[in-house]
């Protein structure tokens, strides 16, 4: 489903209706079309995917750029790698962050480090996909969000977008970077469903304003937003006007639109899925304090692994009820 914007047959633009996955299939078929350079290779990617993430690609491309590999995801890393250095632009598909562990040597000592250690004669412009978050009884080793572990790797650019539009604008600039990027869709988005502008561009390290308010800055990103729009929703009926900001990219992330609300708001809560131990918030956190002063709480999991049954994988959850409960706490 289609329609068009603009108001003159050279400003027109189709707007498209499409699903999460959709969109990053749509950009990725995009982007193989204009640059012959670009390919995938992972697990399952021949068939479409696990989740759909590159239906039909195979199909239009061939077998030659759409490469299904054997299960060893070092091996799939390490070759996404040396196809970088070769001149490619090989996609990365990890079929979910939790099963990445077992490529990380590749991408920490090799992918991150090789436009340092060799004085950028080599690059790597590699896009590794790694499903995160919490993946509904899915359990331990296939919900976490480990996004803070990539934000801390010097060398590597991280991306977590959240909207079926995002996904699609911000996996073409990724795709433009030069540099590797761990690019971090969440588990549960792939149906969602969204306008999507294929000539809309997102630069990395760019955040989005979803809500705007006076009363306190609320930082979230991927999937974590939808609960803060839930929460704020709730807070709004309670005269709480937020100020939503949707991070996007983790590392560079947008300091200047984060401070600037904190500046103006004088109150900070930042939500994540991830547990908050260690989480990024805690950096958003310590450079809002630094630069503003403002109050400041912060929102994730509970350190526990992820439980199967669904009471408690609830308690790894940080539900709108807890988003609502800590930004009254700041703004009482």
């Amino acid at each position: 489903m289609a329609m068009t914007t603009g108001t003159s047959a050279h400003a027109v633009n189709e707007v498209h209706d499409w699903s999460y996955a959709e969109a990053a299939a749509q950009a990725l078929g995009q982007a193989m079309a204009e640059d012959a350079r670009v390919v995938v290779l992972g697990e399952d990617v021949g068939r479409g995917g696990i989740f759909g993430q590159y239906q039909g690609l195979q199909q239009r491309f061939g077998a030659q750029r759409v490469i299904d590999t054997p299960i060893s995801e070092a091996a799939i890393m390490g070759a996404g790698v040396g196809m970088a250095l070769a001149g490619l632009k090989p996609v990365v598909e990890m079929r979910v962050v939790d099963f990445a562990l077992c490529g990380m040597d590749e991408l920490v000592n090799q992918a991150a480090k090789n436009r340092f250690m060799f004085g950028g004669q080599g690059r790597v412009p590699l896009v590794a996909r790694m499903p995160g978050g919490i993946w509904d009884a899915s359990a331990a080793q296939h919900s976490q969000s480990l996004e803070a572990w990539f934000a801390h790797l010097p060398g590597v650019v991280v991306v977590c977008p959240s909207t079926p539009q995002d996904n699609h604008a911000l996996l073409r600039a990724a795709l433009d970077c030069g540099d590797p990027v761990v690019y971090i869709e969440h588990k549960t988005l792939w149906g969602q469903r969204g306008a999507v502008d294929p000539q809309l561009a997102v630069p990395l390290g760019r955040a989005a304003h979803r809500r705007h308010g006076d009363a306190l800055t609320m930082v979230s990103w991927s999937r974590q937003v939808q609960v803060c729009e839930a929460a704020c929703a709730r807070l709004a009926a309670a005269g709480v006007a937020v100020d939503l900001i949707d991070l996007r990219t983790l590392w560079p992330w947008d300091r200047e639109t984060v401070l600037d609300s904190c500046g103006r708001t004088g109150r900070l809560l930042v939500v994540h899925e991830a547990v908050q131990a260690a989480g990024f918030g805690a950096e958003i956190a310590a450079t809002a304090a630094e630069a503003t002063g403002c109050r400041i709480a912060r929102l994730g999991a509970p350190r526990i692994p992820v439980g199967y049954a669904p009471v408690l994988e609830a308690q790894s959850r940080v539900g709108a009820e807890a988003i609502e409960a800590a930004a009254l706490l700041l703004v009482g």
